[in-house]
């Protein structure tokens, strides 16, 4: 007796231990792959010992249940000890009741209805003594599992990405230096200083509202504006001539234009170019062609330092009562050509600004027929004339800034010797000083003023020294209204016997007012003063003009001029009146 009832216990032992491993089997195998798990117990931990003889009672019914995962605790919602292991089988804490597990649960959450556990169904788990399991919504408002540091993905946005502070960005900006004067009226030489201003000044492109404002073709980092003008017209006297009779004639223009602009950041590329050719079926001597463009290049090397580069171009002809044409005896009208460059750098210390520009300019003719077959050669006007200009201003205030201003001169002729023995090389400076005025944005304007003298290497021809006045000015009165205002005075080539040059000035004032939105109207007036050195020869030229644009849309419009120009000199073949008319549509493609 006393042998078996040691066999009998360790029989019992090893029965137990069996039914402990194929209960443990499923929990192993439906266990979360997360979960984070004690090891297993040794059989001498999972089931107490019992003294020989004695009978152990049956296990509690959750001891086969399958353990719960970490994620189904109730501390898994908070994050707190969401790793750590649980409890062993046959403890405390697995066998505890429902209470007790409801009462750790986050007060935060428990309070709310649709994360409560249903505790008080009959016939659930938990009123069997078993913890309910989360609901879905539960489990979904939990917080994701952190994997490595909790800034680390913060602190790889703000590092890895690029982020850009305008306060760190160069700020690059035009200084205050006055508004550039636009193209010389009066260039090296210019022979049709009346005719050019009094008859085609004033028919350049006005501003037009954004609304009917063509937009342009694109070409890259360009805005190309294309433009096509036909016009149909009168001219009651296309040769300019004094005359008792003068040979009106019907009048058809035709003009293209071109404008381009730079769509860059820093620099900027403007160039404007336009061509027309008049003619007169009535009087085919008097059709001539005219062209005249500008291309302005501003290249900002840093905050303080920009570089300016400008080419400019003019192409027109005589007029037959012109003084150097012999005041009449030419029966065409001989076409001459003006063309230059300018490069200069403007630098600015604090408020100083210093100015450096180099300039040259070419000016050709052709030559003339006279009405008894005889030619009158003007290949020995044609000359260069090489520039350097010199200017600092020191900025009062962002809306005045006055400057003093040194311009350099020499004028080379292709002939040294000219038709009549004359050495008309010369050499010029003037000083000036003005201000660049510039009222936000409704008034901009530089006005000059001083002296100039040009000496000639011939000693047969005088020394000319004459005032220096400049002004050009932009004036919105109001959002309808703008006025323009340009006058130049400057000693241009002639080729009268006996004279050392012709002291000009031009005056140009418009007025555009806009009646509609796509209707302008623009009314504007020129004067022109030339006296002839060494000789008595003086000129005044007196233009109205009146000018309506009417935009159908961005890229029609209906056009209308009206210009009278009068013309009074010495010399009496000289004196003219002349009235045009013209009507056309400008096509913006």
């Amino acid at each position: 007796m006393s042998r078996e009832r040691p066999i009998e216990g360790k029989r019992q032992r090893r029965r137990r231990a069996g039914r402990l491993a194929l209960a443990l089997l499923p929990a192993l195998l439906s266990a979360p792959a997360l979960a984070q798990e004690a090891p297993d117990p040794s059989p001498s931990d999972s089931a107490p010992s019992a003294a020989p003889g004695t009978r152990i009672a049956s296990e509690p019914p959750t001891a086969g249940r399958p353990r719960r995962s970490v994620f189904d605790a109730p501390t898994a919602l908070r994050g707190a000890n969401a790793f750590s292991a649980p409890a062993p089988l046959g403890s405390s804490l697995a066998t505890s009741p429902a209470p007790a597990a409801a009462s750790e649960e986050e007060p935060s959450v428990a309070r709310l209805p649709r994360f409560r556990a249903a505790t008080s169904l009959p016939g659930s788990a938990t009123a069997q003594g078993t913890p309910a399991r989360p609901s879905l919504l539960r489990l979904r408002a939990a917080p994701p599992r952190r994997i490595g540091s909790a800034t680390r993905r913060i602190t790889q946005v703000r590092t890895q990405q690029t982020i850009t502070d305008l306060r760190l960005t160069p700020v690059i900006q035009s200084p205050v230096s006055g508004v550039p004067l636009p193209t010389p009226i009066l260039g090296l030489g210019l022979p049709n200083a009346a005719g050019l201003l009094l008859g085609t000044a004033l028919r350049r492109p006005i501003p037009a509202d954004t609304a009917y404002a063509p937009l342009g073709i694109r070409f890259g980092t360009f805005t190309l504006l294309p433009a096509f003008t036909q016009s149909i017209g009168y001219d009651s006297n296309p040769d300019q001539i004094g005359s008792t009779r003068p040979r009106s004639s019907l009048a058809l223009r035709s003009e293209a234009e071109l404008a381009l602009r730079s769509e860059w950041s820093a620099s900027e590329l403007t160039a404007e170019m336009r061509g027309s050719y008049l003619e007169y079926p009535q009087n085919p001597e008097a059709s001539r062609p005219n062209a005249v463009g500008v291309a302005r290049m501003r290249i900002d090397v840093d905050r303080d330092t920009r570089i300016d580069l400008e080419t400019r171009f003019l192409l027109d002809s005589q007029r037959l009562g012109s003084p150097d044409l012999g005041a009449g005896g030419a029966t065409t009208r001989p076409l001459f050509a003006t063309y230059g460059a300018t490069a200069g750098v403007q630098e600015s210390f604090n408020r100083l600004q210093l100015s450096l520009r180099g300039s040259i300019d070419r000016s050709v003719f052709e030559d003339a027929q006279l009405g008894n077959g005889t030619t009158i050669i003007q290949s020995d006007r044609d000359a260069n004339q090489y520039g350097l200009r010199l200017r600092a201003g020191y900025e009062i205030s962002p809306a005045i800034t006055p400057f003093v201003e040194t311009f350099l001169d020499t004028r080379v002729y292709d002939t040294p010797v000219d038709q009549f023995g004359l050495r008309r090389d010369s050499d010029g400076i003037a000083f000036t000083a003005g201000a660049a005025v510039a009222l936000n944005s409704t008034l901009t304007a530089e006005i000059s003023g001083g002296l100039q003298h040009r000496s000639y290497i011939d000693r047969t021809l005088q020394d000319i020294n004459a005032p220096v006045i400049n002004a050009a000015l932009v004036w919105s009165i109001s959002p309808l209204t703008t006025v323009r205002f340009n006058q130049q005075t400057g000693v241009i080539e002639t080729a009268v016997p006996g004279s050392s040059g012709a002291f000009t000035d031009a005056a140009i004032l418009e007025v555009q007012h806009d009646l509609l939105r796509n209707l302008s109207i623009t009314l504007g007036g020129a004067y022109l003063s030339t006296n002839y050195d060494g000789v008595r020869i003086r000129e005044r030229g007196y233009s109205a003009t009146a000018r309506f644009d009417y935009r159908f849309n961005r890229w029609l419009a209906l056009r209308g001029s009206y210009i009278y120009s009068t013309l009074n000199s010495t010399i009496p073949l000289s004196t003219y009146d002349a009235h045009t008319v013209l009507l056309g549509v400008r096509v913006n493609p």
